[in-house]
């Protein structure tokens, strides 16, 4: 079994800013395991919220556990990742590449889509949300033009949300989400979840810190719209802090380590009742396509990331308003360009 590294740079079509950070580009790796013939992929982006995200710090830590990951041909990817998560269980966006690649490999192996692996059908299928950056009006409303889906996901954080909101909504009569990437107060969420909910919206997604636990059980009982974590939730053991808490749990591979651990946070927070959202980190066709195949475990969908290069690395999985489709290749179908 053999290890290779491949290094990219992302270049987006235009800025893409959230409430706290703006980026034209993305620092990329993707991995491949090569072994038997076959290759499987994954990918990991750069994101300075999450630590050890940086490509140069995930190359040098996975050169140094080379002999582990090489070793030999594990039975499953499930006891791969069990094994790497105890050397990369602070690297999880490096350890969501291997996994990934590792499921891949099994399933091309196989002569299967991933989903089909799985024992997954491809039926009642969640449509992705398009997703609208920080920008001005009148910008936000060409995105809207020109990419004309059933759902938006509106990111917020601005002095003038509401008004926005209501700029958008005069355009448009599709399904609007937001998402606050932790920017509000308590007392604003509760007072624009009431106007938002009047606007259409469905939901919002991350509106307070991280870690403000408390704080957002009073949103949960106070405020006028259903609430679903993100950076709240990055891991297994996040689940059950979300009852009550919130009413969806936003999973995503980068953060909690892979397709293995994503499956088993899908499970879990459906038996607690919670909605299952999967989102993406404006990654390559390569980490788009390995959510995709998701899809039948979900509620919602944002898989939309690599809409926004300016050229893509890879073929796979293609995301349109319209459908999604899967190549006849097994595994996730990427190859690289």
């Amino acid at each position: 079994m053999k290890l290779i590294l491949h290094r990219s740079i992302l270049e987006l079509k235009y800025t893409f800013r959230i409430s706290r950070r703006s980026f034209n580009s993305l620092d990329n790796l993707v991995v491949e395991i090569y072994h038997d013939g076959i290759s499987g992929y994954g990918e990991a982006t750069y994101n300075p919220y999450y630590a050890n995200t940086e490509v140069d710090r995930m190359i040098s830590k996975l050169e140094s556990l080379r002999s582990e990951i090489e070793h030999k041909l594990p039975d499953s990817a499930e006891s791969f990742w069990d094994k790497m998560h105890s050397l990369l269980f602070d690297f999880p966006f490096a350890l969501c590449a291997l996994d990934v690649a590792m499921q891949d490999w099994f399933a091309r192996k196989a002569g299967l889509p991933l989903y089909a692996y799985w024992g997954l059908e491809l039926v009642q299928l969640p449509k992705t949300s398009f997703t609208l950056a920080i920008e001005a009006p009148d910008n936000m409303i060409q995105r809207m033009k020109e990419m004309q889906w059933d759902s938006y996901k509106i990111k917020l954080g601005t002095p003038d949300d509401i008004q926005l909101v209501k700029t958008l909504r005069n355009h448009s009569d599709a399904i609007f989400r937001v998402d606050a990437n932790c920017a509000w107060t308590v007392e604003e969420t509760i007072e624009k979840s009431i106007q938002l909910k009047e606007l259409g919206v469905e939901f919002i997604e991350q509106p307070l810190p991280a870690e403000e636990w408390q704080a957002m059980k009073k949103i949960y009982k106070d405020g006028a719209l259903p609430l679903i974590a993100d950076e709240s939730c990055r891991t297994i053991t996040d689940i059950e802090k979300c009852v009550d808490t919130f009413h969806g749990v936003n999973i995503k591979i980068m953060k909690c380590g892979g397709l293995t651990p994503a499956m088993r946070m899908i499970k879990r927070a459906k038996s607690l009742g919670l909605k299952v959202m999967v989102g993406c980190m404006t990654e390559s066709t390569v980490g788009i396509s390995a959510i995709a195949h998701l899809l039948p475990l979900l509620d919602y969908a944002d898989m939309d990331g690599a809409l926004f290069l300016k050229s893509d690395i890879a073929t796979g999985v293609k995301i349109t308003n319209a459908s999604i489709v899967f190549p006849e290749e097994p595994g996730t179908g990427v190859e690289l360009i």
